[in-house]
């Protein structure tokens, strides 16, 4: 595989979280908030973001899977991957939503599609709030019309790995946003 290039640094990142987790703080003063993370990608971005909010605050997760038929890795670079549309959940909150202050949390806001679906499967959990934090936003490819309310980067599409992204599996664990050079 060709080298990875720098897209958002370690620095841009920690600065960017922080003032994230300084708005939710002043968004929801006094009040408490569940942060729900969408698996896997979101994993680490949750983790950093919680450190910087300071309220009463706890966390779930929520996992799920778009159907389509995916290309190999190296076609999905050249080309993309787009899914039907068709989201299945595999893993559901643990814990009540119910009249709580709600705050999914995503590593990147892409076609909208799954997060459209996560939205209708979280307010049917009839939560006060629902708000959507995202790490990234790649507003080029959005299918439906979906915003972040607390979003750190909007980016151009390009497929980017680390701090939780990954390829195929790998580059989860890259403390920068890198992107992988289309081959």
């Amino acid at each position: 595989m060709t080298e990875l290039k720098v897209l958002i640094t370690r620095q841009e990142i920690a600065k960017r979280v922080g003032e994230m987790g300084a708005q939710i703080t002043k968004d929801f003063a006094g009040q408490a908030v569940i942060l729900v993370g969408v698996l896997k990608g979101a994993a680490i971005f949750l983790s950093d973001l919680a450190r910087q909010i300071d309220l009463d605050s706890t966390f779930d997760f929520i996992g799920v899977s778009s159907y389509g038929n995916r290309p190999s890795p190296t076609q999905e670079l050249q080309s993309g991957w787009d899914s039907t549309g068709e989201v299945k959940l595999t893993k559901d909150v643990d814990q009540s939503m119910k009249d709580k202050n709600v705050i999914v949390v995503e590593d990147i806001l892409d076609t909208g599609l799954t997060l459209t679906v996560l939205k209708k499967l979280l307010m049917a959990h009839q939560p006060r709030t629902l708000k959507i934090a995202a790490l990234l936003d790649k507003p080029s490819r959005r299918k439906l019309p979906l915003e972040g309310d607390y979003v750190g980067f909007k980016i151009p599409d390009e497929f980017v790995v680390g701090y939780g992204l990954d390829y195929a599996e790998k580059y989860r664990n890259l403390a920068d946003i890198c992107i992988v050079p289309r081959e």
